[in-house]
């Protein structure tokens, strides 16, 4: 059976129009656009595809310092307000794109059904991008945001012993990266769950899934290698764990792993090998592939339902691991509380 055959019928109807809209000039490829180019037409496209909740209780514009003197844009989402006196746990939320495209906006309705989901607060990051931030701003803004967590949380309400880490496609792969940072770096955070939505995770793109599935199935070979032009400072950065989390040499110790991939996704083959690597390091994995679904698929809401059940899940996953004690969480996780 041929992969297009095991498309979902609203996925094949969706590629279509993409397909149409390349044909008939409407839609340019990323790779012909500059990267201002590239990300208008990203989030322009994005309110097309996806639900977007109402607007919760708590909507808060925070602005993040880094370790180079900048400051990022950051948006907390929460179903009531924060306070110190009932601190909620957090997801700290990295956006997809490329490392050159995507935005809080471009990501809102994810954050805020994330947020209803789990019950917990969820803090998005506009980290800096890439061509203009190169390799590894883009890391070094998400353990910033992390540390600010540990440092500023209590004071905004949000709890630094009940921290998650999660973002998809380039934001997983920060996710991934931002978990062995925070195992590594001891000032930091300890995660207490990763989740990792289709993630890019491997040095180099040769796997078999980009074989069959990086032409036709949304995320373009060729554009995901117009990415890494823009992001990499030179062909050595992809050799980094801090870029590719597969190369990490050691990942036992690390925050349990909830990671949802798309069946025909060029990506799946990474995914399913960091999973597997994960948990031959003893790190406890729920690893969720949704059938008939392509990259991108957790945006897509006014496409196909599976991606309010697959964000359903993570909600679920998040709020489990958030009401995990220290001592559970710790045997969990093969350490000592």
């Amino acid at each position: 059976m041929s992969a297009a055959m095991n498309l979902h019928p609203d996925i094949a109807a969706l590629l279509e129009m993409v397909q149409a809209g390349a044909e008939s000039g409407a839609r340019v490829p990323f790779p012909q656009l500059t990267a201002g180019q590239a990300r208008a037409d990203f989030d322009a496209s994005s309110p097309l595809l996806d639900v977007d909740p109402p607007a919760l209780a708590c909507e808060r514009q925070l602005s993040l310092p880094t370790r180079d003197g900048a400051v990022i844009a950051a948006r907390l989402y929460a179903q009531e307000n924060p306070d110190g006196r009932n601190p909620l746990p957090v997801l700290l939320y990295m956006h997809g794109g490329g490392f050159v495209v995507g935005s809080l906006d471009s990501h809102q309705p994810l954050c805020r059904g994330l947020a209803e989901d789990s019950g917990a607060a969820v803090l998005s990051i506009a980290y800096r991008l890439a061509p203009e931030h190169k390799f590894p701003t883009a890391f070094e803004d998400a353990v910033d945001a992390l540390a600010w967590i540990g440092r500023e949380g209590p004071a905004a309400g949000l709890d630094p012993n009940r921290v998650a880490v999660g973002g998809d496609s380039a934001g997983g792969t920060l996710a991934a990266a931002l978990a062995i940072e925070a195992r590594k770096d001891g000032s930091l955070p300890r995660p207490v769950l990763q989740v990792l939505a289709y993630p890019g995770l491997s040095s180099r793109q040769t796997s078999n899934s980009y074989e069959k599935y990086g032409s036709g199935y949304l995320l373009e070979r060729s554009t995901v290698d117009w990415f890494f032009r823009q992001y990499l400072r030179d062909d050595g950065d992809r050799e980094d764990w801090r870029f590719a989390p597969l190369a990490a040499p050691d990942l036992a110790g690390l925050a349990p792993a909830f990671i949802v991939l798309a069946e025909l996704d060029p990506l799946v083959d990474e995914g399913r090998d960091y999973a597997a690597k994960l948990r031959a390091a003893g790190v406890h994995v729920d690893l969720r592939i949704y059938r008939g679904m392509i990259h991108e698929f957790l945006r897509m809401g006014n496409v196909v339902a599976d991606a309010l059940q697959a964000r359903a899940a993570i909600g679920e996953a998040l709020a489990a691991a958030f009401r995990m004690t220290e001592s559970e969480r710790a045997a969990r996780c093969g350490t000592t509380p």
